[in-house]
Protein backbone atom coordinates (compact mmCIF):
# COMPACT_ATOMS: atom_id res chain seq x y z
CA UNK A 1 0.00 0.00 0.00
CA UNK A 2 2.68 2.55 0.79
CA UNK A 3 4.06 2.05 -2.87
CA UNK A 4 0.84 2.73 -3.89
CA UNK A 5 0.74 6.51 -2.51
CA UNK A 6 4.16 6.95 -3.59
CA UNK A 7 3.18 6.40 -7.17
CA UNK A 8 0.17 8.08 -6.75
CA UNK A 9 2.23 11.01 -5.27
CA UNK A 10 4.71 10.52 -8.12
CA UNK A 11 1.84 10.72 -11.01
CA UNK A 12 0.76 13.56 -9.58
CA UNK A 13 3.44 15.64 -9.34
CA UNK A 14 4.16 14.58 -12.93
CA UNK A 15 0.45 15.52 -14.09
CA UNK A 16 1.16 19.12 -11.86
CA UNK A 17 4.33 19.77 -13.68
CA UNK A 18 2.73 19.17 -17.23
CA UNK A 19 0.05 21.53 -16.32
CA UNK A 20 2.51 24.13 -15.28
CA UNK A 21 4.55 23.77 -18.00
CA UNK A 22 1.76 24.13 -20.89
CA UNK A 23 0.48 27.62 -18.99
CA UNK A 24 3.81 28.75 -19.35
CA UNK A 25 3.85 28.06 -23.03
CA UNK A 26 0.27 29.43 -23.46
CA UNK A 27 1.73 32.59 -21.58
CA UNK A 28 4.50 32.61 -23.65
CA UNK A 29 2.68 32.36 -27.22
CA UNK A 30 -0.18 35.26 -25.98
CA UNK A 31 2.87 37.65 -25.36
CA UNK A 32 4.28 37.08 -28.24
CA UNK A 33 1.30 37.06 -30.58
CA UNK A 34 0.05 40.51 -28.38
CA UNK A 35 3.71 41.72 -29.44
CA UNK A 36 3.58 40.88 -32.34
CA UNK A 37 0.17 42.46 -33.30
CA UNK A 38 1.39 46.07 -31.59
CA UNK A 39 4.48 45.76 -33.87
CA UNK A 40 2.54 45.09 -37.02
CA UNK A 41 -1.10 46.85 -36.47
CA UNK A 42 0.60 50.97 -36.77
CA UNK A 43 2.91 49.00 -40.26
CA UNK A 44 0.13 47.90 -41.70
CA UNK A 45 -2.48 51.00 -40.56
CA UNK A 46 0.17 53.40 -41.94
CA UNK A 47 -0.81 51.96 -45.06
CA UNK A 48 -4.27 53.29 -45.29
CA UNK A 49 -4.87 56.42 -47.20
CA UNK A 50 -4.46 59.68 -45.55
CA UNK A 51 -7.59 61.86 -44.74
CA UNK A 52 -7.00 64.56 -47.26
CA UNK A 53 -6.58 61.53 -50.00
CA UNK A 54 -10.11 59.87 -48.08
CA UNK A 55 -12.22 63.86 -48.58
CA UNK A 56 -10.46 64.06 -51.96
CA UNK A 57 -11.87 60.37 -53.58
CA UNK A 58 -15.12 61.83 -54.51
CA UNK A 59 -16.19 65.22 -55.89
CA UNK A 60 -19.47 66.98 -56.12
CA UNK A 61 -20.24 69.03 -59.58
CA UNK A 62 -23.71 71.10 -60.15
CA UNK A 63 -23.79 70.74 -63.34
CA UNK A 64 -27.29 73.08 -63.53
CA UNK A 65 -26.03 75.91 -64.84
CA UNK A 66 -24.20 74.33 -68.33
CA UNK A 67 -25.90 74.92 -71.22
CA UNK A 68 -26.22 72.62 -74.10
CA UNK A 69 -22.82 72.72 -75.95
CA UNK A 70 -20.70 74.17 -72.95
CA UNK A 71 -18.08 72.17 -71.12
CA UNK A 72 -16.72 73.13 -67.20
CA UNK A 73 -13.59 71.97 -66.13
CA UNK A 74 -13.86 70.23 -62.42
CA UNK A 75 -11.28 68.94 -60.59
CA UNK A 76 -11.21 65.15 -59.37
CA UNK A 77 -8.45 63.23 -57.61
CA UNK A 78 -5.81 66.59 -58.41
CA UNK A 79 -6.56 65.71 -62.02
CA UNK A 80 -9.18 67.73 -64.67
CA UNK A 81 -12.46 66.82 -64.96
CA UNK A 82 -14.37 67.81 -68.17
CA UNK A 83 -18.13 68.00 -67.64
CA UNK A 84 -20.17 68.64 -71.31
CA UNK A 85 -23.41 68.90 -71.94
CA UNK A 86 -24.48 67.83 -75.56
CA UNK A 87 -27.08 69.53 -77.66
CA UNK A 88 -29.44 67.25 -79.52
CA UNK A 89 -26.79 67.96 -82.78
CA UNK A 90 -23.70 66.58 -81.02
CA UNK A 91 -25.72 63.58 -79.73
CA UNK A 92 -27.06 62.78 -83.02
CA UNK A 93 -23.47 63.42 -84.90
CA UNK A 94 -21.68 60.88 -82.11
CA UNK A 95 -24.71 58.23 -82.37
CA UNK A 96 -24.29 58.30 -86.17
CA UNK A 97 -20.38 58.28 -85.30
CA UNK A 98 -21.42 54.69 -83.30
CA UNK A 99 -20.48 52.71 -85.92
CA UNK A 100 -17.51 54.38 -87.39
CA UNK A 101 -14.24 52.65 -87.18
CA UNK A 102 -12.19 53.49 -84.43
CA UNK A 103 -9.33 52.61 -82.60
CA UNK A 104 -11.30 52.28 -78.78
CA UNK A 105 -15.16 51.09 -79.82
CA UNK A 106 -17.42 53.13 -77.80
CA UNK A 107 -20.94 54.02 -78.44
CA UNK A 108 -22.14 57.15 -76.40
CA UNK A 109 -24.73 55.49 -74.75
CA UNK A 110 -21.71 53.30 -73.09
CA UNK A 111 -20.14 56.57 -72.11
CA UNK A 112 -23.32 58.72 -70.31
CA UNK A 113 -25.91 57.65 -68.09
CA UNK A 114 -29.49 56.35 -69.13
CA UNK A 115 -31.98 59.15 -68.91
CA UNK A 116 -28.89 61.93 -68.58
CA UNK A 117 -27.39 61.45 -71.98
CA UNK A 118 -26.89 64.90 -72.97
CA UNK A 119 -24.02 64.35 -70.05
CA UNK A 120 -20.95 63.65 -71.07
CA UNK A 121 -17.86 63.25 -68.11
CA UNK A 122 -14.65 62.27 -68.91
CA UNK A 123 -11.30 62.46 -67.12
CA UNK A 124 -9.63 65.89 -68.68
CA UNK A 125 -5.67 63.38 -69.36
CA UNK A 126 -4.96 62.62 -72.76
CA UNK A 127 -4.27 58.63 -72.68
CA UNK A 128 -1.27 59.17 -74.59
CA UNK A 129 1.29 60.53 -72.33
CA UNK A 130 -1.19 62.55 -69.78
CA UNK A 131 -1.28 65.99 -71.67
CA UNK A 132 -4.56 68.63 -70.86
CA UNK A 133 -6.43 68.27 -74.03
CA UNK A 134 -8.10 71.60 -75.16
CA UNK A 135 -11.74 72.10 -75.79
CA UNK A 136 -13.31 72.20 -72.33
CA UNK A 137 -13.17 76.32 -72.54
CA UNK A 138 -14.85 78.91 -74.69
CA UNK A 139 -12.76 79.31 -78.07
CA UNK A 140 -10.33 76.14 -77.59
CA UNK A 141 -9.24 74.19 -79.98
CA UNK A 142 -11.87 71.04 -80.30
CA UNK A 143 -9.74 68.77 -83.22
CA UNK A 144 -11.13 68.00 -86.45
CA UNK A 145 -13.58 66.05 -84.59
CA UNK A 146 -15.76 68.71 -82.62
CA UNK A 147 -14.80 67.56 -79.45
CA UNK A 148 -10.79 67.64 -77.68
CA UNK A 149 -7.57 68.36 -79.16
CA UNK A 150 -4.34 67.54 -77.21
CA UNK A 151 -1.80 70.08 -78.25
CA UNK A 152 1.13 67.68 -77.05
CA UNK A 153 1.07 65.00 -79.92
CA UNK A 154 -1.77 66.16 -81.84
CA UNK A 155 -4.62 63.33 -80.66
CA UNK A 156 -8.03 64.50 -81.99
CA UNK A 157 -10.86 63.24 -79.79
CA UNK A 158 -14.81 63.24 -81.28
CA UNK A 159 -17.52 65.18 -79.14
CA UNK A 160 -18.18 61.85 -76.97
CA UNK A 161 -14.45 61.75 -75.55
CA UNK A 162 -13.49 58.74 -78.26
CA UNK A 163 -10.35 59.09 -80.30
CA UNK A 164 -10.26 59.44 -83.44
CA UNK A 165 -6.93 60.66 -84.67
CA UNK A 166 -3.37 60.86 -83.28
CA UNK A 167 -1.26 58.55 -80.99
CA UNK A 168 -3.50 58.20 -78.02
CA UNK A 169 -4.14 54.65 -77.47
CA UNK A 170 -7.93 54.71 -76.12
CA UNK A 171 -10.86 57.07 -75.26
CA UNK A 172 -10.50 59.88 -72.51
CA UNK A 173 -11.69 57.66 -69.30
CA UNK A 174 -15.27 58.30 -68.14
CA UNK A 175 -15.23 57.75 -63.94
CA UNK A 176 -17.53 56.66 -62.03
CA UNK A 177 -20.01 58.64 -61.02
CA UNK A 178 -23.81 58.91 -59.86
CA UNK A 179 -26.53 62.11 -60.32
CA UNK A 180 -27.48 62.61 -56.72
CA UNK A 181 -30.13 64.89 -58.23
CA UNK A 182 -31.00 66.76 -61.76
CA UNK A 183 -28.58 69.61 -61.30
CA UNK A 184 -25.62 67.40 -59.06
CA UNK A 185 -23.20 64.04 -59.80
CA UNK A 186 -21.32 62.97 -57.59
CA UNK A 187 -17.79 62.09 -59.31
CA UNK A 188 -16.28 58.27 -57.48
Amino acid sequence: MATDTAATTEVSATEEGVRRRDWIHIAALGTAGVGGASVLFPLISQMAPSQDVLAASTTEVDIGAIQPGQSIKAAFRKQPLFVKRLTPEQIAAAKADDTADMRDPATLASRTKAGHEDILITMGVCTHLGCVPLGAAEGENQGDFGGYFCPCHGSHYDVAGRIRKGPAPKNLHVPDYDFTSDTVVRVG
